[in-house]
């Protein structure tokens, strides 16, 4: 007698705890519908991380256009204070009927230079998360404006120095814009693409000045002056960090050399 009732006993109590786990089952399904194409839910930390990446979809899209009229704003001001400066100095020299009477400058300086660093302030962190190999030197805005200051004292020194002939002035000009890579940047990214955009920038000068657009005084490297590729990795350099720091979107931290 007490085997059968201890029988009788659990198969009741199994009994009546199948309806009790299939409406768990039942109302789970009901909370969490999933079709056949539906995943499965992820785990705690993954769902923590990308909730905020589907949230706005158009964030990157906006944020992009923000950094760009950024740099091109900062571009279209450097071009029109630096361009100035060489003019006063009889280093540059433009045609009468071009020259602007507000800006003292081409037309078409400001825009050609604000997108030209617009593209080089966004190529820069392009570059740096395809290699893999994010820039973490100097991550502050105040390292960031003393390399413009750096880079505006540079160009100053063109138009300013005198020097016995132009090779002394080009040698001295490459020895502080490697020292101003060396100082705010440090990577072989940021170095590579300052020799690729002097270059590039260098055949597009030559180019304008052998046809006549505008002309330097006392050319010594073909039609420009021989110190012309030092600005011009200088400034790549500058607007490179400038991109930099625009895209990294994290509050400024402190830096310690």
């Amino acid at each position: 007698m007490p085997r059968l009732h201890d029988h009788i006993w659990s198969c009741s109590s199994s009994r009546s705890a199948r309806p009790y786990s299939l409406s768990r089952g039942m109302i789970a399904a009901a909370r969490c519908p999933q079709g056949p194409g539906t995943p499965e839910p992820a785990p705690r930390g993954q769902r923590a991380g990308t909730a905020g990446c589907g949230a706005r979809p158009g964030s990157w899209h906006h944020d992009l256009v923000q950094r760009s009229l950024v740099l091109f704003s900062f571009g279209v001001v450097l071009a029109l204070v630096l361009n100035l400066l060489q003019i006063q100095r009889n280093v540059t020299l433009f045609p009468d009927e071009v020259i602007a009477t507000i800006f003292s400058s081409a037309w078409w300086v400001p825009p050609c230079c604000g997108t030209a660093a617009a593209v080089v302030g966004l190529l820069y962190p392009c570059i740096d998360s395809h290699l893999g190999e994010p820039h973490k030197f100097k991550r502050e805005w105040a390292s960031v404006m003393r390399c413009i200051a750096v880079f505006v004292g540079i160009n100053h020194a063109s138009a300013k120095l005198d020097f016995a002939n132009n090779v002394q002035l080009s040698l001295t000009l490459a020895a502080l814009s490697l020292g101003l890579w060396w100082t705010f940047d440090r990577s072989r990214s940021g170095l590579g693409l300052g020799i690729t955009i002097a270059f590039l920038a260098t055949l597009i000068t030559q180019f304008l000045v052998y046809n006549g657009v505008y002309q330097y005084t006392s050319p010594d490297f073909l039609y420009i002056r021989s110190w012309l590729p030092c600005i011009f990795f200088s400034g790549g350099v500058t607007v490179g960090n400038i991109g930099r720091q625009l895209a990294m979107g994290v509050p400024e931290k402190p830096h310690s050399d």
